[in-house]
């Protein structure tokens, strides 16, 4: 049983334009022999390189109302998003375990440009955590946004950190721009995907010139690519939606075999699926480095 959820997103621009509307779909797994109930979540992103919406639909209707245990370990590499929301409410059938996501730090997404500027860091302010900020670039001229940038650094609560995330925004030129001005800025803790993900290579001669840490996210949507990044000599940070990379049991092995520095990122999902891509961030991830799921306020039901 699935149903199709449609959630308003308050307020996203990033380099590949504005996201106004947030669709994904809810489904429901039951054991017949146990009665153990679960949900969940698909929640594709198409631009990033997973299934669309109405691809997961039709698989899900291809099932009826009925799915096996075998058939769930069947399903596409075509299809990520579905193989993450079967396989995640699968395991909390199997073992629901309780886990305590209060321990997790959160990275809190800010308004892109402008707007950053007006935002209320009071309450940050007085919190027991450092707090991590994310904030959009690639959608101005550099020079536009490192300006900016200036002037909501001088805001920022004594200690906290921000991230820059250009989305593949940026051309090798606008990078190494914005690589040193960070130089000049231990706040920043690192700028994500300056480059389209076809540009590894280049991105890899950026970590080399500069200290500052360079993170990749659209480059590793799934787990092959991944895997294909880290092959290639990839050393910095990966940024991973799980609820797009496929399945938790294969993102488990690779990333228990190797020492990856992993930040665990929203795909704006419900509740359903946040819950079920933290826990793998808990179990995954870099305890040094906040999760990147500081957007539940970015959203309406």
């Amino acid at each position: 049983m699935f149903e199709r959820r449609h959630l308003e997103v308050v307020f996203d621009v990033t380099g590949h334009g504005i996201w106004q509307v947030r669709e994904g779909i809810i489904i429901f797994l039951s054991d017949r022999i146990t009665n153990q109930t679960a949900q969940g979540e698909i929640a594709p992103i198409p631009w990033f390189g997973s299934e669309t919406l109405e691809d997961a639909i039709a698989f899900c209707q291809q099932q009826g109302h009925a799915i096996s245990e075998e058939l769930i370990f069947q399903i596409p590499d075509t299809l990520p998003a579905c193989q993450f929301a079967f396989a995640t409410a699968l395991e909390e059938i199997q073992a629901s375990l309780k886990v305590d996501l209060t321990t997790l730090d959160y990275c809190h997404l800010l308004p892109t440009g402008k707007s950053a500027l007006i935002t209320d860091f009071t309450s940050f302010a007085t919190s027991d955590r450092t707090p991590t900020f994310k904030w959009k670039i690639g959608v101005a001229e550099p020079t536009e946004e490192i300006e900016l940038l200036k002037q909501l650094l001088s805001k920022l609560p004594l200690g906290a950190k921000i991230r820059l995330d250009a989305n593949g925004g940026l051309t090798f030129k606008q990078a190494r721009q914005w690589l040193e001005f960070a130089e000049t800025q231990p706040q920043i803790e690192f700028i994500e995907q300056p480059l389209k993900p076809a540009y590894l290579a280049e991105m890899m001669a950026l970590q080399r010139d500069f200290k500052v840490t360079l993170a990749l996210d659209e480059s590793v949507a799934s787990i092959a690519q991944l895997i294909d990044c880290y092959n290639q000599g990839w050393r910095g940070v990966f940024v991973v939606k799980a609820a797009i990379a496929g399945y938790p049991h294969k993102l488990r092995q690779f990333c228990q075999q190797h020492d990856l520095d992993l930040v665990f990122s929203s795909v704006f999902a419900t509740d359903v699926g946040r819950q079920a891509a933290l826990k793998l961030a808990l179990e995954l991830g870099n305890r040094d480095r906040a999760v990147g799921f500081g957007t539940q306020y970015w959203f309406a039901e």
